[in-house]
């Protein structure tokens, strides 16, 4: 496929994402909305009247999704936390999980702090990431929620992506990005 980028419009804003090769002749449109206000305040909107309005708290994997969790967050009037992908000194009393991200190709740990466990304990919580490609990072803040004490009520991202969208049915999420294969 010749094509540069592929074009997506969220509410209203239309970007063009950038094709990038993750494997050979397989490449994947790449979304990152650091930065960009406008598809953050636009996707939050969105997702604020699809979520669980009952939720206690949201939470995201770092790095790229928390502007969507921040503005989600303060439409809900929400805490959400954040999942670590680095378990820094301070973070006493942390729990943590091991998974694949497509971005890296690499395993990674997912670390929630221990100061975080409060608003998770007990709590129903709403995942939030940017897109979900595999659902490692997905399972990994999931296995999180279980292991301190909590409910996952709902899973939601900008995009899934893959080819069978079908599998991702059970997200709450703007649309579903092709991989493009060839």
């Amino acid at each position: 496929m010749s094509q540069d980028f592929y074009p997506v419009d969220i509410c209203g804003v239309t970007r063009n994402l950038p094709l990038f090769e993750v494997a050979p002749k397989v490449r994947i449109a790449l979304f990152n909305m650091l930065g960009d206000y406008e598809v953050v305040e636009a996707l939050a909107g969105w997702l604020a009247d699809r979520v669980p309005a009952d939720a206690d708290a949201i939470m995201t994997a770092e790095v790229k999704s928390i502007p969507l969790a921040h503005a989600l967050a303060v439409r809900m009037k929400l805490p959400y936390i954040v999942a670590r992908k680095t378990r820094k000194p301070y973070m006493l009393g942390s729990l943590s999980v091991d998974v694949v991200s497509i971005t890296t190709g690499a395993p990674q740990t997912l670390w929630l702090d221990g100061k975080d466990l409060h608003l998770v304990k007990g709590k129903r919580i709403i995942l939030v990431d940017d897109v979900i490609s595999t659902g490692s990072t997905l399972l990994g803040m999931r296995t999180l929620v279980n292991e301190a004490g909590g409910e996952v009520i709902a899973e939601a991202a900008a995009f899934t992506e893959g080819n069978d969208p079908e599998k991702w049915t059970h997200i709450i999420a703007m649309d579903n990005l092709p991989v493009f294969i060839g």
